[in-house]
């Protein structure tokens, strides 16, 4: 029987990577739970093979249930009655599906009614889930917002609110508003303190609020009266049960029909305050945006797998001139540069993921007693290195599964056009990705000040110095090759010192790092288990020496002076 966890022994392989021992080590305390929960592991072998379990599953319900649903999910999508939004009729099927199986609330804390999964299996579930219907992947993945309730609530919140999303509750992040996207700042949704009901109100608006009609609801608004900057805001939480919350509107989208869009008007709505005030947005937001961006870098791979899963069985059936079109260069050649960014863009998925299960872990042993200095200074280490990855994975990741699903409709030719292929529903979910939780230009904005600082650079030459399979080696030179010439137009940028010139050419010295981290991690990959990634390897090599090459000719010839006559006013005219 198909399955979306056991047919990609890629997914596994990552489950063993060297870091895996150390992320376990952390994440279960010595194996504590194993006297308390019948289901926890009793070793590091015990525990991988739990994750594999888990995995399983939600591989056989998202390939059995989530997948066969997906289509229907896509034509009907949620409407509105009466203020509520309805599920498509067959997303309640698969909510109940993934409640029945587990998959609620998995990288909480058995004590809570969690599994006790670390984010790295977490990633896989998402990414797996992702394949089958990359709408219902929102709602199911929102359960994440928990992580950030976890860490800033109080424990009184925990216990309350937890064991509801470990059984299955739905979640939201209510954050973006009419006149505030991406400069959340501006929010305005307003948060006043009750005296006499010892809580706090709502009122205002929120706008693109996925999954907006959830049970549990985390929410930026503005507590400190006068104030118009990010530190007047605070995060709220928000139960349905409460009532007062209505859905005004819900947003018919190109793509993830199934993911609910929702404008919500807050009346008076009761809510309790997460963490302390002021801090939502300079603190619990940045965390919450991290974990959702991970999400979506998951969630982009889920579509490249399905994408280039559909090509390549469509390249292998559909004949032209009596020959099956895959045995044409140009299609294989697409098909292979498919399966190279794939394989690259889980390789920097599940590197971050690993960077911030180790980060996790520590941070909340920190809250259980002191670290050691070793430990603190691990800590420092991998939140710096998740930190500086994730906008790297989210943004490469989401531009990969928009270049898969286009690719995808090309190899099906006039009919990927058609609307009865599936082709085109990876297209139109795939285009939202490099959009929400931060747009490209915005990861690139994240990452450049640790491209300009030195940091990828830094991590680059620690492995340039691994150890590669001999028939590597002359690939991990021509990397080397491309590494100096990152030093040189990154110094180039540095040394002109104008802010203009670095931000327009940002873009392309993100491009350049992404390019060079991928290539030397599927170098890793490939050395580890050359079965699975010598061949995308060599192809991601290759296609990352020729976007190289092509951003290091721009750059070298590109002049400050140049800049006025690339701003949108003088073009315009």
């Amino acid at each position: 029987m198909a399955n979306y966890f056991s047919d990609y022994p890629e997914l596994e392989f990552h489950l063993h990577h060297p870091l895996m021992k150390r992320i376990v080590e952390l994440k279960e305390r010595n194996f504590a739970d194993k006297d308390n929960y019948p289901d926890a592991p009793v070793d590091y072998e015990d525990a991988v093979e739990n994750y594999k379990r888990v995995l399983e599953i939600a591989g056989d319900v998202a390939t059995n249930i989530i997948e066969p649903n997906s289509e229907s999910v896509d034509l009907e999508g949620p409407h509105l009655e009466n203020g509520r939004m309805i599920y498509a009729s067959k997303t309640f099927e698969n909510l109940d599906a993934t409640r029945k199986a587990g998959l609620w609330g998995i990288s909480m804390p058995r004590r809570y009614g969690g599994l006790n999964l670390p984010i790295t299996p977490y990633s896989m579930a998402s990414e797996i889930i992702s394949s089958a219907d990359a709408g219902f992947q929102n709602i199911w993945s929102l359960q994440d917002c928990i992580e950030t309730l976890y860490e800033f609530g109080s424990e009184e919140q925990r216990q309350k609110y937890i064991p509801r999303v470990c059984a299955g509750e739905t979640m939201s992040m209510d954050l973006t508003e009419p006149d505030a996207g991406s400069d959340l700042q501006r929010v305005m949704l307003k948060a006043t303190y009750d005296e006499k009901e010892n809580c706090w109100r709502l009122n205002g608006v929120k706008r693109f609020i996925t999954n907006g009609d959830s049970d549990i609801h985390l929410v930026l608004a503005r507590s400190e009266e006068g104030t118009r900057d990010g530190r007047g805001l605070s995060m709220f939480i928000y139960d349905k049960r409460e009532g007062g919350v209505d859905v005004r509107h819900i947003e018919h989208k190109l793509g993830i029909h199934g993911s609910p869009t929702c404008e919500l008007t807050y009346k008076n709505a009761k809510a309790e305050l997460c963490g302390s005030t002021r801090m939502g947005l300079i603190k619990y937001v940045m965390a919450l945006m991290n974990g959702a961006r991970l999400g979506i870098a998951a969630q982009s791979t889920g579509v490249s797998q399905a994408a280039y899963n559909e090509a390549l069985a469509y390249a292998k059936e559909r004949k032209q001139f009596d020959t099956a079109i895959i045995e044409f260069p140009a299609v294989f050649d697409m098909l292979s540069r498919m399966k190279a960014k794939l394989d690259a863009g889980r390789a920097i998925l599940y590197q971050t993921a690993r960077y911030v299960d180790i980060y996790k872990a520590l941070d909340d042993i920190a809250r259980e007693r002191k670290l050691t200095p070793e430990e603190r200074d691990e800590q420092k280490k991998y939140t710096r290195l998740a930190d500086a990855f994730t906008p790297l994975a989210k943004g490469m990741n989401s531009e990969y599964a928009n270049q898969n699903a286009y690719d995808a409709i090309q190899i099906h030719g006039g009919s990927g056009f058609i609307m009865e292929y599936k082709s085109q529903r990876l297209y139109r979910d795939a285009r939202i990705f490099s959009i929400y939780e931060g747009t490209t230009q915005l990861q690139v904005v994240a990452a450049i000040r640790y491209i300009t600082n030195g940091t990828y650079l830094n991590v680059i030459r620690e492995m340039l110095e691994h150890e590669v399979a001999e028939s590597l080696k002359p690939l991990q030179e021509r990397v080397r090759t491309l590494v100096g010439l990152y030093d040189e137009v990154l110094t180039k940028v540095k040394d002109a010192q104008n802010q203009e010139l670095q931000d327009f050419l940002a873009r392309r010295l993100y491009e350049i790092t992404g390019d060079i981290v991928m290539s030397l991690l599927l170098l890793d990959d490939a050395t580890r288990a050359p079965e699975l990634f010598e061949k995308s390897a060599n192809v991601f090599v290759r296609h990352a020496e020729a976007e190289v090459n092509g951003h290091v000719a721009y750059i070298r010839a590109f002049r400050a002076e140049d800049l006025p006559s690339f701003r949108a006013k003088e073009v315009e005219e």
